[in-house]
């Protein structure tokens, strides 16, 4: 298993969320060495966002979506975002694709994750 790093604004994000929203993601929020090694033939919970060359897993658990770098044995926690945040912009744009194949081309979703790497580790 991993080390999870959260930097300031995930885990400003996480800690927005109710104690027990907060308590069950965090607790399943586990990632292990197989869960990303063959991502297509998982469950759905995780996947790949990538973009000229950078790649980022998501996570998804209900309704939060955990955007995440893994870099040595540590996993980087960039966002911790509501999946409806997406959900809405993929209907209104009407796009015909899945959710981490729009947000790869989502200009927005990568400067979001950029603010993310920039932000302090805590």
């Amino acid at each position: 298993m991993f080390q999870i790093i959260f930097n300031e604004i995930s885990a400003a994000e996480i800690s927005g969320l109710s104690t027990m929203d907060q308590l069950e993601l965090l607790n399943q929020f586990k990632v292990r060495h197989e869960d990303l090694e063959n991502i297509q033939g998982k469950d759905g919970r995780f996947g790949t966002i990538e973009r000229q060359g950078k790649k980022l897993y998501r996570y998804r658990s209900k309704d939060y979506r955990i955007y995440f770098e893994v870099n040595n044995n540590n996993v980087i926690v960039h966002r911790v975002l509501n999946r409806n945040t997406f959900q809405d912009f993929l209907f209104r744009s009407k796009l015909p694709v899945n959710e981490d194949e729009a947000l790869g081309n989502s200009k927005h979703f990568w400067n979001l994750i950029k603010e993310g790497e920039e932000a302090q580790r805590v």
